[in-house]
């Protein structure tokens, strides 16, 4: 990665995202060592202004910053980073340094959640003992939820209809993960379907 850091005084600008639901988490700065030190650890390093230090995030909280990607921009002076937090980010203690945690793109946590439930062959979860039961049993519970979604719509109960749309969309995640595909993948579908 052939940054620029000359333009920043020997730093650059650091975005920090969560990879699944894209939620900016935090703006931090790097500079060389502190990339490096990223790179090779996989939690997110900064250079701090203020103290003149490289510290490590989450090094008092353990609310590390997992790094899953790594992107530099057009002008090769600031980086993104898509990261898995361990936990609140802030120093304030909540989420995100710009706003708390919103519902926008949770549902990328909602299948890693499921994912792991089945991978780890969680007792006593919902998830995995619908799982166990097999594809018949997943794909006769979707369409039992998409029917009960239909029902509500022909009424007025907006929260029923929202408890079903959400019923619909879950157990759909898990015949998903039982078809070894993501929702990521039904997104290409949608994208490339949308270009022609």
């Amino acid at each position: 990665m052939n940054l620029d850091f000359e333009k920043g005084n020997g730093l650059v600008p650091v975005i920090i995202q969560d990879d699944r639901t894209q939620q900016v988490l935090m703006l931090g700065y790097m500079n060389e060592e502190a990339l490096e030190l990223t790179q090779k650890d996989g939690r997110v390093h900064f250079f701090s202004r203020t103290k003149n230090i490289i510290w490590l995030k989450g090094e008092t909280s353990e609310n590390y910053l997992y790094v899953k990607s790594i992107k530099h921009d057009c002008d090769s002076d600031a980086l993104l980073i898509q990261a898995k937090p361990a936990g609140n980010v802030c120093h304030t203690g909540t989420f995100s340094c710009f706003e708390e945690k919103n519902s926008k793109g949770f549902i990328y946590e909602l299948e890693e959640t499921i994912s792991e439930r089945i991978d780890q062959k969680v007792e006593k979860s919902y998830t995995y003992d619908l799982y166990q039961r097999g594809i018949n049993k997943m794909a006769q519970k979707v369409g039992e939820e998409a029917v009960e979604l239909v029902i509500e719509a022909k009424d007025d109960n907006g929260n029923l209809f929202k408890d079903e749309a959400a019923d619909l969309l879950y157990h759909f995640l898990i015949l998903l993960k039982a078809k070894s595909f993501s929702l990521m993948d039904i997104e290409e579908v949608l994208m490339e379907r949308n270009r022609k």
